[in-house]
Formats: C-alpha cells, sequence, structure tokens
C-alpha cells in the first residue's frame, strides 16, 4: 500500500499483528523494501512483532524525484574529497522524516527502528532528531561517515560506479549479481539461483538506477554524522561483518564505541548482505535489544 508520508508517496509493507510492538526496518543504497527477507520478516512475526518495511523515496514503488536529473557522482566525488560542499535534491534528514512520516501514516507511537548500509545512516538521524520515536535502534554493517575511517576499495567503488552494459533487464540483472557476489559475505556464498531469482524479483518490480544515484549523492552530501551520535538515546545494537568489503569493520566498530551503552556483534566471514544463514542471528538480535 501507499501512505503520504513527509508530503512523498512511499510504498509500505506492513505484517504481523496490529498491536504487536513495531519493527521498522529500513533498506539500503537502491534497495527495495523486498530486500529485507521475508524469511526474516516471519521471524519476527512469530515473536509476536509487527513488521513494517517500505520502499525509501526514489526507489522501488515510492515517489520518484526525475524531474531532478542524474547526478555527475564523478563531480561530487571530487568535490567530496576536496572537502568541498556536495549538493544533493534530498538529504538523509529528509529521509529520516520519511520514516517518521510512515509511522505517523499507519499511527505508530513508536517503533524498535533496524536500518541497514544506507538505511542504517537514515536510522541515525531518526533517533537522534526524534527520540521519544525510537524504542530501540538496530544499526546493520553501517557507519558514522567519518573520514577518518576506511574506505571500500576502489575496486568495489567502481563497480558500484558502473551500470550494465547495455539496456534490457537481462542485463540489470547481471549487473546485480555481479555487485551483490562483489560484497557479498565470503564464509556464506549466495546459491545462485536463488540469487538470480531475488535480482530477477527486483527488476521486475522496480528498476531504477536514476534514483540510486540521487540516493547515493544524498549519502556522499551527507558526510560526517559523529556529532548525531551522542544524541542516541535508544539501546542500540550495532551488526556489522568482520568481512565487509564495502562498510569495513572499523565503521562498526566505531560507532558501537561513540554510542552510549551500545552492543555489538561482529560477524566473521560476513560481508555486505543478509545472507539466509545468519537472518536467525540477525532476527533475535533485534528481539534480544528490543526487550533489554
Amino acid at each position: 500500500m501507499k501512505v503520504e508520508a513527509n508530503g512523498v508517496r512511499i510504498e509500505v509493507d506492513d505484517q504481523g499483528p496490529a498491536d504487536g510492538p513495531v519493527v521498522l526496518l529500513i533498506m539500503g543504497l537502491g534497495m527495495q523494501l523486498i530486500a529485507w527477507p521475508q524469511t526474516m520478516v516471519q521471524m519476527l512475526v512469530r515473536q509476536g512483532f509487527r513488521v513494517v518495511r517500505f520502499d525509501n523515496r526514489d526507489i522501488g514503488l515510492s515517489q520518484g524525484f526525475d524531474a531532478a536529473g542524474v547526478p555527475n557522482m564523478a563531480l561530487a566525488g571530487l568535490r567530496h574529497a576536496m572537502h568541498l560542499p556536495v549538493h544533493s535534491p534530498y538529504s538523509l534528514a529528509d529521509m529520516a522524516r520519511d520514516a517518521l512520516g510512515v509511522l505517523d501514516a499507519l499511527d505508530i507511537e513508536q517503533a524498535h527502528v533496524c536500518g541497514a548500509s544506507m538505511g542504517g545512516m537514515i536510522a541515525q538521524h531518526l533517533a537522534a532528531m526524534a527520540p521519544e520515536r525510537v524504542a530501540s535502534l538496530t544499526l546493520m554493517m553501517t557507519t558514522s561517515g567519518s573520514r577518518r575511517l576506511p574506505q571500500p576499495s576502489w575496486r568495489v567503488r567502481r563497480a558500484l560506479m558502473s551500470r550494465p552494459m547495455k539496456p534490457g533487464a537481462d542485463a540489470a540483472v547481471d549487473w546485480i549479481i555481479q555487485v551483490l557476489h562483489l560484497i557479498g559475505s565470503p564464509a556464506y556464498p549466495s546459491d545462485p539461483q536463488a540469487l538470480r531469482a531475488r535480482a530477477l524479483e527486483s527488476v521486475q518490480r522496480a528498476w531504477h538506477p536514476s534514483g540510486s544515484a540521487r540516493q547515493l549523492l544524498a549519502v556522499v552530501a551527507d558526510g560526517d554524522r559523529s556529532a548525531l551520535l551522542p544524541h542516541i538515546q535508544a539501546p542500540t545494537l550495532v551488526i556489522h561483518g568482520v568481512d565487509d568489503p564495502l562498510v569495513p569493520l572499523a565503521c562498526g566498530e566505531d560507532l558501537a564505541q561513540r554510542i552510549a551503552d551500545a552492543r555489538a556483534d561482529f560477524i566473521p566471514g560476513m560481508g555486505h548482505d543478509l545472507p539466509e544463514e545468519l537472518l536467525p542471528r540477525f532476527a533475535q538480535g533485534i528481539v534480544d535489544n528490543a526487550r533489554r
């Protein structure tokens, strides 16, 4: 279903008991709500939680911002490297207000918030700007954006900045698989057929690479969120892969050290994805953090 959130049309999926405590799942760069595995959603529902997923603005079935044009990411990266301001048509703080708008549209007073990758960056803004709305916070494979933290390798950056070799759904699926292989978990490789099926489902549901580019520009423009971290009051769990090639482990360690009373689960062999074998661990981590 679509809701009006922060003046933006947002696609929402709402499962579980209407009177259960709410888990709000915020997905990462260019990823749709279906990137949160249904298996994990059902694990949370079975423990009595109401689970809300949504497509971030400019991706999936939510409102696009194509009128803003396609950004020049090479120029944006150069400006960032030179410590010059980077301007984007919307900010991660705007996207956090979208998440609050989803809660408002569903008459949800408070939620246990879990954000992955860019979704974790949005969740940091959300927890800092509206602490009374965040009952607990789970940050998965994400970062404060501090310049002193290690960055992904140039190989990974080039892959993210690349595009499919030719038009069409098949090329888009092949490109998604290539990127997911590169950043995935070395100890938990995806089944090739299952990975292709997920990539095809994503492309058939909504393929919007210009929206992904604008979201990436918002990440670059957001810069360092370290100043937000002391304002986070919610019980916080940091989940991070020891072998994450996109957001190195030091980024998760930094969050765990800077957020008051944060707990950490650093997982050997995990990269920048949600391996099926680890879904019970992720779900239980969210539940335990919500109940402490």
